[in-house]
């Protein structure tokens, strides 16, 4: 509860004191669990939907809406916004690096726009990764098993000059495929290279610089469709200053290139009516330049007022289209935006917070953001919070401007042709939600720690697949249009509590509840009947246990239930719903330390079952996640 997060005040502030359903994952958590990726270690975070898709492909949100294209999730990482624009989501694939290096990872549920922006509707994950100069030294790591067939890793950090650090590092994987529901391997396997830096400069207790960077390059294996090719880097900047009375500032600056090659199979022709496709790929380059200054000023004692601005530049091009296309091709866009925020302490043990962020961006001009958060922390490391917010979900090019065409020739008199299965919509406005939160937090004991939060979420404008005024005229049943004619609300309530048994005998558990009622807005229609973008479950419950058997062996145990999803089949195919039925599975991790720098781990995944599904409309090409156990090997120098 003392431990310092950043995500709800944009300035440090206790984990007690922080008015909003946050959760810490830190990085003795991650290496604990076993994971090998950042998906994998968002499973630590109960305020979380995480379901994997195939060996490369996850699902990942909060509160609701966990499509495999989720748009309401924003993900920061060392300040970087690492989602695309391309559809408002994250390529969870690609963000990654050395695990080692994370220092915590802060996963706030509910929404985030006053702080963050837009597409910060239903939640915030923040990662933090280590400064420099606490990765001194030689770090190396070798894993591999089962669908981890290998991940290499080395790091070096030293230093330049007194109070100027760096490290650099180099990570290899390679994982195999997942299997479709008969068991059959998918042959969806992927490799995936990444390296970068860091540099990390405390040569004034004043002022601190960092410069780091991140480049990857990988290829997914989509069997006879062909290989995905991903690549892409960053490198960013950031200068803080902290002043006498514990004000600072800070100006960070990065530029982030992105590269992706999605392959299409061929459509053969159908006579006399369709055309075809050749084999074909969507290549999309996203190019992001980004600066983002704050100003955080103390008051005395009773006021933390925090301010900002930031501008944001893509550059975005769409080639080498077939079936799915983006028009215009290229296209450029600005995002202007400025936030302020007041805590005032109006009593002694009541806190006040006031905000809003105001955005411009291309597509629907200004957007408001504001929130009002209280805390009372009425009794000693008790504490009582609320919270009124508005958030949107800002277009993206998929609700504009996508397009994905019938191949329908030679229409019969007196239909007229050509017809698109499905497009965007130029007046697609953003998604608003209006949420309601009520959470309390302790410490209990010396040993303990809860939290509960409660929400209800309102919300209109979202996404619809809505059949166009002209498909009546054609006996098919195209084409589908993007509009804003969804709406709806969902209310839960998410619990965690934390248990010291004895020194070094840690347990957590987690239990989340979720309902949604979203449904067509009256008068109007939708393709998918209001369940294209509601595939989540009702129910979540996870327990862990930390066990240090001696002073050089641990032994970590994770146990999760997930309940069904009611999934649709997609827009273009009506309202057809599948079930994914609910499953449990059990992970277990055993590390033993035989000497002090070297460091051996046995991990099982999936333990509990052979495979089972996990997201995907049940049909015989849709994965299932397997059993897997690797080894792993660490020196540290």
């Amino acid at each position: 509860m003392d431990v310092e997060v950043t995500s709800v005040s944009r300035y440090p502030k206790e984990l007690l004191d922080a008015p909003s359903a946050i959760q810490l994952i830190t990085n003795q958590d991650i290496l604990r669990s076993g994971a090998t990726d950042l998906p994998q270690a968002l499973r630590l975070a109960d305020n979380l939907e995480v379901a994997q898709e195939n060996s490369h492909d996850w699902a990942i949100s909060a509160r609701g809406f966990d499509a495999n294209l989720a748009d309401k999730l924003l993900v920061l990482i060392d300040g970087r916004a690492v989602y695309t624009p391309l559809y408002g989501g994250v390529l969870w694939n690609v963000q990654d690096f050395l695990l080692e290096d994370i220092d915590r990872i802060e996963v706030i549920s509910g929404p985030g726009g006053t702080q963050w922006g837009a597409n910060a509707v239903n939640g915030v994950i923040n990662v933090t990764t280590k400064s420099a100069k606490d990765t001194q030294g030689l770090y190396v790591e070798e894993a591999a098993g089962g669908r981890l067939e290998d991940l290499t890793a080395v790091r070096y950090g030293g230093t330049l000059a007194p109070g100027v650090y760096y490290r650099a590092y180099a990570e290899y994987s390679d994982r195999g495929s997942e299997v479709f529901g008969s068991g059959m391997g998918a042959n969806d396997s992927w490799d995936m290279g990444r390296g970068g830096f860091r540099i990390d400069s405390e040569t004034t207790p004043t002022n601190q610089l960092t410069l780091q960077g991140d480049f990857y390059s990988g290829t997914e294996y989509l069997g006879t469709v062909g290989d995905e090719g991903l690549n892409g880097g960053n490198v960013l900047g950031r200068w803080a200053h902290t002043f006498a009375d514990g004000s600072d500032m800070s100006l960070l600056v990065y530029y982030d290139r992105t590269h992706l090659s999605q392959p299409y199979a061929a459509s053969p022709p159908s006579p006399p009516y369709y055309s075809g496709f050749p084999a074909s790929a969507l290549v999309d380059n996203l190019t992001t330049y980004d600066v983002d200054f704050q100003d955080h000023i103390a008051l005395g004692g009773r006021n933390q007022f925090i301010w900002g601005f930031s501008y944001r530049f893509t550059h975005e091009v769409d080639t080498d289209m077939s079936i799915v296309r983006f028009l215009p091709e290229t296209l450029d866009q600005n995002l202007f935006t400025g936030f302020g925020q007041d805590e005032i302490a109006i009593a002694s043990h009541v806190h006040l917070t006031l905000g809003t962020k105001v955005e411009r961006n291309d597509y629907t001009g200004f957007e408001v953001e504001p929130s009002i958060r209280i805390l009372w922390d009425f009794a000693p490391k008790q504490v009582l919070w609320a919270a009124v917010s508005r958030a949107v979900r800002s277009p993206s090019r998929y609700d504009r401007n996508l397009v994905v065409p019938t191949g329908l020739v030679n229409p019969p008199a007196p239909y007229q042709f050509p017809v698109n299965y499905l497009e965007g919509t130029s007046h697609f406005a953003s998604e608003n939600e209006v949420a309601y939160e009520l959470g309390y937090r302790a410490q209990v004991g010396s040993k303990g720690s809860i939290a509960l939060s409660t929400y209800y979420n309102a919300y209109d404008h979202l996404r619809s697949a809505t059949a166009t005024p002209t498909t009546a005229l054609y006996p098919f049943p195209y084409p589908v249009a993007f509009e804003n004619n969804l709406e709806g609300d969902t209310y839960g309530f998410e619990f965690s509590a934390n248990y010291q048994v004895f020194d070094g005998w840690a347990l957590h558990a987690g239990y989340d509840l979720l309902r949604e009622n979203i449904y067509v807005t009256p008068g109007y229609v939708d393709a998918t009947g209001a369940h294209n973008e509601t595939a989540d479950p009702k129910n979540q419950f996870s327990v862990r246990s930390s066990w240090d058997l001696s002073r050089n062996l641990e032994l970590d145990a994770a146990f999760r239930w997930v309940d069904k999803l009611i999934i649709d089949q997609g827009p273009t195919n009506g309202p057809v719903t599948g079930i994914v039925p609910s499953y449990y599975e059990l992970d277990l991790h055993l590390t033993w330390r035989p000497i002090r720098r070297l460091e051996l781990s046995l991990v099982g995944q999936n333990l509990l079952h052979a495979y089972h599904q996990e997201y995907g409309f049940p049909s015989p090409t849709t994965e299932d996640i397997t059993r897997t156990a690797y080894g792993k090997v660490v020196w540290r120098y």
